[in-house]
């Protein structure tokens, strides 16, 4: 089995996998679970980890008591806002020189222009909104420390995205993950909460591309 399809077995399976673990590392799957988070939002290399199903088959795992959803909420929270805030100031620091460069390797330009095209279209409210979407929750708040967005209105934005999003996918394991109906189909309800959360994003890239697309200018002179 190739990596991608190990990848992506492992995402279709993750309650099983997850249970695998806390059976072999116990309290360290909490550290774990905190840097995949982190990883996801902090680290622009890293779009792919599954944060959306993490969250959700963690608190599918707490409804049953394998994890305590309390402890899992504040490392959701403080890994998602942590991560958004380093990604914002790596942009700060050293996003330009990256936008400067063709080819960027490990990081997908494309994924810029989205993210940015994003911001176009919903302002400040991107930094809530990318929460839960894949891959532009990654590059959103990268792409505001690029834009040189307010420090003080980002981080407002952050808590409350980071807030939302655990809240509303943690708990939506919590009180559903364990119906009978859920657990006999995890895997659709998986791939229907990442179809769900792409939709905006994809709409967001067309209309972008039927207006002509965007520049690295666009990027850089987008100011929140």
């Amino acid at each position: 089995m190739s990596i991608i399809e190990t990848f992506i077995n492992i995402i279709l399976h993750l309650d099983k996998y997850l249970n695998v673990v806390i059976q072999n590392y116990g309290i360290w799957t909490y550290a774990l679970i905190f840097l995949i988070i982190f990883c996801e939002t902090g680290l622009i290399v890293t779009p792919f980890l599954p944060g959306d199903s993490i969250l959700f088959a963690t608190g599918a795992l707490a409804s049953i008591g394998s994890l305590n959803v309390i402890i899992l909420f504040i490392i959701f929270f403080t890994g998602a806002v942590v991560g958004d805030t380093v990604n914002y100031h790596v942009g700060k620091k050293i996003g330009n020189r990256i936008l400067d460069k063709e080819d960027v390797k490990y990081i997908n330009k494309q994924y810029l222009n989205k993210a940015h095209e994003f911001y176009q279209k919903h302002g400040a409210m991107t930094i809530v909104l990318g929460r839960f979407i894949p891959i532009i929750r990654t590059f959103v708040p990268f792409v505001a420390g690029i834009g040189e967005m307010n420090y003080t209105k980002f981080i407002s934005y952050n808590i409350l995205g980071g807030l939302l999003w655990v809240t509303l996918m943690l708990g939506g394991g919590y009180f559903f993950g364990e119906l009978p109906f859920i657990k006999e189909h995890f895997s659709y309800i998986v791939i229907a909460i990442i179809i769900i959360s792409i939709i905006p994003a994809i709409v967001t890239f067309i209309k972008g591309k039927r207006n002509g697309g965007n520049t690295k200018d666009d990027v850089i002179n987008t100011k929140y």
